[in-house]
């Protein structure tokens, strides 16, 4: 037995519509092919690898991870925590390449090929494979145990059992974020893995929602979401497991948190589409006033949200259609027209905005309405 998706009331129901409501109009914001539409969605994709592996203790800056994405190497980030990362990319982009396939079905060797391709850098994480014995989950301020995994005989009946539940076609009779929701939850809790649970159970909610298909997987991820706010994930986690495999629990907390998530998270991709837009304009502008070729616009975007920008991935940007020389050269423009300020040198060199091109971007940020962050489920605790 696996945790049951809850009977949703009017106040969830009443949730998921917002949400609906904000996606539909996410989707007519994205249905046309934008200029500033890559940029976006590569930024987003590096936010939701970003966001997944800092819960788990891998750290990167948001430049970092981008770059990671793109094939580079990243200027700060560990050892460790580049191989995580590219981990995590790889099995996140094999995740948008299933999102369309016809005759996809979920299965155990699914799951545990995508566990592979996140922790296959180290072996003793049994890449690939369940794991073999017992599992605890420790308080790291305490080294309390907080929660321990299913026994280690149930664990490939459960994920059977899971796997089953996620190709039942009686289970569309719920809502795709809520079915996500608790894909999620019970691989965390089963905890069938040595390591990367976390991070499996959060792709595989990505997962979940990329076959419905409702927007381009990066936009309708959470994880962003839950990288930004770990403590009262692990807090939501912690109650409704209670402490040890128990699936009679009650799940409605957990689904509650996620849709709320999705609502918050929604609200976040509206507001930066109107940014990301309002700022490619003024790009256009800057660069065409200036002279500067079009092709740096995406380079200036990057720089202007606070990213470091480079060579390599600049080049990356554009997939090899511009050489070493003149990606070189038109940052060195980039510079002359006081839009870039180099730091280090030789293969270290980076560049970021200007105080003129971050002025640019902070004038958008101070035109931003107020966050919303009240509960949308205050009143029916």
């Amino acid at each position: 037995m696996i945790f049951t998706t809850p009977e949703l009331g009017p106040a969830e129901h009443a949730v998921l519509a917002q949400v609906d409501d904000l996606e539909s109009k996410l989707r007519l914001q994205l249905h046309e092919p934008r200029r500033w539409f890559g940029s976006l969605r590569r930024v987003s994709f590096a936010r939701a690898v970003q966001g997944s592996n800092s819960i788990e203790g891998y750290n990167a800056e948001l430049d970092d991870a981008a770059a990671v994405n793109l094939g580079e190497e990243p200027l700060d980030a560990t050892e460790e925590t580049l191989l995580a990362l590219k981990g995590y990319r790889d099995a996140m982009t094999f995740v948008l390449q299933l999102a369309n396939e016809p005759d996809f079905e979920y299965s155990e060797q699914l799951l545990k090929s995508l566990h592979f391709m996140m922790t296959s850098y180290d072996l003793k994480h049994r890449p690939g494979r369940w794991r073999a014995g017992a599992i605890f989950v420790r308080n790291d301020d305490t080294g309390d145990i907080v929660y321990e995994g299913a026994e280690i005989d149930e664990v490939p009946s459960l994920m059977h059992e899971l796997v089953g539940q996620l190709d039942a076609e009686d289970d569309d009779d719920y809502p795709a974020m809520v079915r996500a929701a608790m894909a999620h939850l019970n691989l965390v809790l089963i905890h069938p893995f040595r390591d990367g649970n976390g991070r499996m159970a959060r792709c595989l909610q990505t997962l979940v929602l990329a076959r419905e298909q409702i927007l381009e997987p990066v936009f309708c991820s959470i994880e962003e979401y839950l990288g930004r706010n770990t403590i009262p994930y692990s807090d939501i986690l912690a109650e409704v497991g209670g402490g040890s495999w128990q699936p009679e629990r009650d799940a409605l907390a957990w689904v509650r948190f996620s849709l709320t998530a999705h609502l918050r998270q929604a609200r976040t991709m509206l507001r930066r589409i109107k940014e990301a837009e309002r700022l490619w304009e003024e790009l256009e502008r800057l660069t065409a006033l200036r002279s500067l070729p079009e092709r740096t616009i995406p380079v200036l975007y990057d720089a202007a949200i606070g990213l470091r920008v480079r060579n390599s991935t600049y080049r990356a940007i554009w997939e090899g259609e511009i050489t070493d020389h003149t990606a070189s050269r038109d940052l060195r423009q980039l510079v002359d027209a006081g839009f870039l300020v180099p730091h280090g040198e030789k293969r270290g060199r980076f560049y970021r905005a200007s105080k003129e091109l971050g002025g640019v971007f902070q004038t958008i940020i101070d035109a931003r309405d107020p966050r919303d962050n009240s509960d949308p489920f205050a009143t029916n605790q």
